[in-house]
Order: C-alpha cells, then sequence, then structure tokens
C-alpha cells in the first residue's frame, strides 16, 4: 500500500507525541475539512437567482477543482434555506441530486428562472 507523504508525516507526529489521542489527531483532521465546506457554502450563496454552476465549477471557486463530487456529499447534508443548494447543476446540464428530491429541485429552478425573466 503506498501512503502519502502528508498521512507519513501524520503519523510521525502522532508516533513522536504518544501523549496525544486518537480523537485529538482525528479532530485535527476533521477541522482541516472545515473551511472547504464553509467556503463551498459561500459560492453557493452567490448564485443568483435563475442563474445556476455545476458542481465543478463550485468547486472550482471554493479552491479545489477536483473536489465536484466533495461538493456534492457537502451540498447533500445542507439543510439551511438561506444556501440555495438546488442552483448547483451536473457539468453535462441534467438536474444531479437535491436533498428535497430532485422534483422539488426542478420546480424550485423553474419558479426561478420564471420569475427572472
Amino acid at each position: 500500500m503506498k501512503r502519502s507523504r502528508a498521512s507519513v508525516r501524520e503519523t510521525k507526529t502522532w508516533a513522536s507525541a504518544p501523549e496525544r489521542s486518537l480523537a485529538q489527531m482525528t479532530r485535527r483532521s476533521a477541522d482541516t475539512k472545515k473551511p472547504f465546506r464553509e467556503k463551498v457554502f459561500v459560492v453557493v450563496q452567490k448564485i443568483p437567482r435563475g442563474k445556476t454552476l455545476t458542481y465543478k465549477e463550485v468547486a472550482r471557486r471554493a479552491g479545489n477543482p477536483k473536489a465536484a463530487r466533495a461538493v456534492g456529499a457537502i451540498l447533500k447534508t445542507n439543510f439551511d434555506p438561506r444556501i440555495p443548494c438546488h442552483r448547483v447543476i451536473r457539468s453535462n446540464g441534467s438536474i444531479g441530486g437535491y436533498n428535497r428530491g430532485v422534483d422539488k429541485k426542478k420546480k424550485l429552478l423553474n419558479e426561478e428562472q420564471q420569475k427572472s425573466r
């Protein structure tokens, strides 16, 4: 099994400081993901009514162009109505998923496009 440099460094750090618990190490690693999640929400909040972005474009604007699937996973867990995750679609133009159902996503997008005309 090939290890990344980061995981080797993390292992060495943990091994050299055994007083740090595994929970502390895991918490530290979870904190490194938090900023990307917040950046995704900021990008999505800025999408105007009647417009859409792709998961890939949201990932690029959030700082990690290869994280389109991560964007989908992040938005799947969003239930905050201030973050319009229904405005994010697939690169091929299809609707994609939505945590409140694909039919609801289609309805919201159609209503916003009607109002923005």
